[in-house]
């Protein structure tokens, strides 16, 4: 098990499946039986070997950590089941709602990059005065 800390690893390396299942129980405090539970129910997915074994990683684990939370709360199963999915559910829609927002920030600054473009210095030579027209009848 690596020394560095779980939350200085990169993405891939907290996906990375690592730890045999009495580890990752210890490591979230559960019984390994539980684990089978929280798979069963759909709450968890463990990677498997070639040989069928369960390996589970840090994000995992962090996951393990969430359903105590919730169940601690009082939730049963079926309620951490449709927390957990409604947080990844609004979590997918932040992150879509940033790439809006930054597609349109990107959208502006290019509109006013073309306006920029667009607009022609005049000199004071260039600049020629009309006398007021009055205004034609029945207007």
């Amino acid at each position: 098990m690596s020394t560095e800390p779980r939350r200085r690893r990169s993405p891939e390396q907290r996906n990375r499946a690592l730890y045999v299942i009495s580890v990752a129980a210890e490591l979230a405090g559960v019984h390994a039986q539980t684990l089978r539970i929280y798979e069963r129910k759909g709450l968890l997915a463990p990677a498997r070997t070639s040989g069928g074994s369960r390996r589970y990683s840090d994000r995992d684990i962090a996951m393990l950590a969430r359903i105590s939370e919730l169940t601690s709360e009082g939730l049963n199963l079926a309620g951490v089941k449709r927390v957990l999915e409604l947080e990844a559910r609004v979590a997918a829609l932040e992150r879509q709602l940033a790439e809006v927002r930054d597609e349109a920030a990107a959208i502006v600054a290019d509109t006013h990059r073309q306006y920029r473009r667009d607009l022609v210095p005049l000199q004071p030579t260039d600049i020629v005065a009309h006398p007021m027209r009055p205004p034609r009848p029945g207007r």
